[in-house]
């Protein structure tokens, strides 16, 4: 895979999951193709890992909060969400696919994700109990965003952290940079 030449800009949405640990490696393998990296950190996420790895690893700020500010006058989820060129939450649980299904912006990921211009490439990875992924409440949800244009990767199937086997695994983290590398550079 060769480095985007542009320097594509990922929002990564890092939601509460126990495998948000696995978005440290996505936000490096992504710095290393040459995207800016920009991490969104729901509170949830932020008792599992903590802001510091992420910020040290795409050398920029991390946003946790929806009175996180910039330089500039422009809140700091406003700022993200008018220069991405992507979004990419992984791990996304069951309860941000449903905050964002229904247009909640009451977190700096949500907001983000609301404020972004249509035609930005939205991706989610979902991670979470396989009973959670295939309900009826979440699949209705699943169907919602994808009708708004979010494109899904995963779940993945195997043995869960919760000590159950089936379908709610994030992705391997490779295949999740090859899936949405491919879909920024086919754009």
């Amino acid at each position: 895979m060769e480095t985007h030449p542009h320097r594509k800009i990922i929002a990564l949405g890092v939601t509460g999951s126990i495998a948000a640990h696995r978005a440290i490696d996505l936000t490096s393998e992504f710095t290393k193709l040459g995207y800016q990296v920009h991490v969104i950190m729901t509170e949830e996420a932020r008792k599992f890992v903590t802001p510091l790895a992420f910020k040290t690893l795409s050398r920029n700020p991390v946003i946790t909060s929806l009175h996180d500010e910039e330089e500039g006058r422009k809140p700091a989820h406003i700022e993200l969400a008018d220069k991405a060129d992507a979004i990419l939450i992984a791990p996304c649980s069951a309860q941000t696919i449903a905050r964002l299904a229904w247009g909640f912006a009451d977190d700096p990921l949500s907001a983000v994700a609301l404020a972004l211009e249509p035609h930005i490439t939205r991706i989610i990875a979902p991670a979470m109990n396989g009973k959670m992924w295939l309900n009826s409440l979440t699949q209705d949800n699943v169907r919602r965003l994808k009708d708004h244009g979010w494109q899904f990767i995963g779940p993945a199937s195997g043995m869960l952290s919760c000590g159950y086997e089936g379908i709610g695994r994030l992705w391997e983290t490779q295949g999740i940079v090859e899936t949405t590398h491919q879909w920024l550079t086919n754009e």
